[in-house]
């Protein structure tokens, strides 16, 4: 008798067991549709066996599990996937990169866009999404599907804390996301979010450490090397780089922060400290 190879053995069983502890689309939460085939289930390992080419994209994002299903109701299917991230920071920033930044969003968990042919949405640590084919306007049975899953998947609506902490005033919300790696295109800035102001870019890095925090900073200010000190966080220093313009890079415990390209007449360094002034 054959016998699989562990590997997938271990893959396979780790797919179940995420399946069993996440949220799992359902064919019969609208009247009239009808499941085709199996759930799937894919975890990170394996994810590339349904998306190919496109499952790095969600890996990035912190994946951990999808469970999905394939609804029918005459000529029309659907796909419908549910996947979890490791945090609800993780399932925004995935949702802000698959949208469509010309349209509009709606109050659908925390945020959602529904269009013709495909919607989706994100509520706490989890990021579901829909596909109809064939073309043609399906937005009411996208709506319908959607707004049910909404009420079956757990925790909070609310934008995820720590974005919560970039100042308001000036703060284009549709640009507010995750950046999965190279934060202002620094590769010391590892991971991060990001806002985009009408006067510059703000962001927040959140390290292990205060300890570690601090390292990064210091290796910011060797990078530009003839740096200013000034008052923002725990330390701080602005300086005026070729690509990132006028900047302000600060340390609050266990954060990097701040803004580059700063226009004037704006402050990088007040910038800054109203940043700094919001996180915990």
């Amino acid at each position: 008798m054959s016998r699989l190879p562990s590997c997938i053995l271990i893959m396979g069983l780790a797919a179940a067991i995420a399946a069993a502890q996440a949220p799992v689309p359902d064919c019969k939460l609208v009247p009239g549709w009808t499941q085709q085939g199996e759930t799937r289930h894919f975890v990170a390992d394996n994810l590339f066996e349904y998306m190919d080419g496109n499952a790095e994209g969600y890996v990035i994002y912190d994946f951990v599990s999808m469970a999905g299903v394939n609804c029918t109701a005459g000529e029309v299917t659907l796909t419908f996937d549910v996947s979890e991230m490791a945090s609800p920071e993780a399932a925004y920033g995935i949702f802000q990169s698959n949208r469509d930044p010309k349209l509009a969003t709606q109050k659908l968990g925390t945020i959602a866009q529904i269009q013709p042919r495909r919607g989706v949405f994100v509520k706490d640590k989890y990021y579901v999404e829909l596909a109809a084919n064939p073309e043609g306007d399906h937005t009411k049975v996208i709506t319908a599907f959607l707004t049910a899953m909404e009420k079956r998947i757990p925790g909070s609506s609310e934008l995820p804390a720590l974005l919560t902490w970039f100042p308001a005033d000036k703060l284009d919300q549709a640009t507010l996301r995750m950046i999965p790696q190279s934060v202002l295109g620094l590769s010391l800035l590892r991971r991060g979010y990001l806002g985009q102001y009408e006067y510059g870019k703000g962001f927040i890095v959140t390290e292990d450490s205060p300890e570690a925090a601090a390292g990064v900073l210091k290796k910011a200010m060797a990078r530009f090397k003839e740096t200013t000190t000034v008052q923002v966080g725990d330390e701080a220093f602005q300086y005026t780089d070729k690509y990132l313009g006028r900047l302000c890079f600060f340390r609050k415990g266990r954060y990097v922060g701040g803004f580059a390209n700063v226009t004037e007449p704006a402050d990088p360094v007040a910038a800054a400290r109203a940043l700094a002034a919001k996180i915990p």
